[in-house]
């Protein structure tokens, strides 16, 4: 069974750690945290936010959470996407971060980039989920931290029944307050959409051939739906225990073969595919990052965009120091905040 156990600091905000056993692992500093980001400005309610007059408790109704890993890998785009939150939020200061984290030490480097930033941090023990993880198409993918979204149920305050997921290689460019009104219905999870793909080709032909596992989409519509963004009814996803429902369809690929090849994504589309509460594609631009070929370059989908994606193997702060950027990651560098204060 989990533990979670909450850490005391030298910040308002707590850590919070999940392990398995009294042995905790080492985390050492990431090579990020060595480097400087710039202090974000600051960004102030409008006079009638409901949370402008005090009351930030992180059981406060009025909150929008948002849920979000921070890594070395990925650092720098985690904190573009916070900033890019902060930025376009009518409310800001009514916005409630919580960071799955693979390092103590990056809840400092927060602190001192956003100042006044309401949230939590949570060290991730890669032990919970290392025993499950299989081989994925791309190293990246099989990085324990891309798996902490699986236990946001149990990680999260009980209290917290609601929280938008957002992948670190994003940013947001509408009031996130939107996303968070999101109807899900009975639904226990909303994300936009893909019912164009070809959902086949995220499983094997070992899947497909066999009855017991291609059965599990009998009596359902399964569509692709993107897990860098997702509203999550927390609530309703402890009621039905979802982490063990996934837990198991990794555990059948370690044991029993492989059925499907990417990642933490597709334990997601067996549990839900079918079961997920349609949003707006304007919330998911998804694939600007590439279709995993190194050096392509997407472009936006038809209609309008409230989030930006950078999903694939290309990372616009990347291709960005090199001198070789895709036409479309000049609408991620606004929001970045890598390098020293001005003088």
């Amino acid at each position: 069974m989990l533990l979670i156990a909450k850490i005391s600091g030298l910040f308002s905000a707590a850590m919070v750690m999940v392990v398995l056993s009294p042995s905790l692992p080492s985390f050492p500093p990431a090579e990020a945290i060595r480097s400087s980001f710039r202090r974000s400005p600051v960004f102030r309610n409008a006079d009638d936010c409901a949370a402008a007059a005090g009351g930030f408790g992180v059981c406060d109704r009025s909150l929008v959470h948002i849920a979000i890993t921070l890594d070395g890998a990925y650092l720098r785009g985690s904190i573009a996407a916070v900033h890019s939150v902060l930025q376009h939020s009518r409310c800001p200061e009514s916005v409630f971060f919580h960071f799955l984290v693979s390092d103590a030490d990056l809840e400092a480097l927060v602190r001192s980039t956003f100042p006044d930033l309401r949230f939590r941090s949570y060290l991730f023990d890669p032990s919970v989920v290392r025993g499950l993880i299989s081989p994925s198409v791309r190293q990246a993918l099989e990085q324990p931290l891309n798996y902490a979204r699986n236990y946001l149920a149990d990680l999260l305050e009980p209290c917290v029944r609601r929280v938008i997921y957002l992948d670190s290689d994003l940013v947001v460019v509408d009031d996130v307050f939107k996303l968070w009104n999101t109807s899900l219905g009975s639904r226990t999870l909303g994300a936009p959409e893909y019912c164009h793909a070809n959902f086949t080709e995220y499983f094997t032909d070992r899947f497909w051939s066999d009855p017991r596992f291609a059965s599990t989409f009998a009596g359902r519509k399964p569509c692709y739906f993107n897990t860098g963004v997702m509203v999550m009814d927390l609530a309703r996803w402890r009621r039905f225990g979802y982490t063990r429902r996934i837990e198991r369809w990794m555990e059948v690929q370690r044991t029993d073969g492989r059925i499907y090849e990417l990642g933490s994504l597709p334990p997601f589309l067996l549990v839900f595919a079918g079961h997920v509460a349609p949003i707006d594609h304007r919330w998911n631009q998804h694939g600007l990052g590439g279709d995993n070929v190194r050096g392509s370059c997407r472009d936006l989908h038809p209609g309008p965009v409230s989030l930006l994606h950078w999903s694939g193997s290309g990372k616009p702060w990347v291709r960005l120091d090199s001198n070789r950027p895709c036409p479309l990651d000049s609408l991620w560098a606004p929001y970045d905040l890598f390098g020293p204060n001005p003088q």
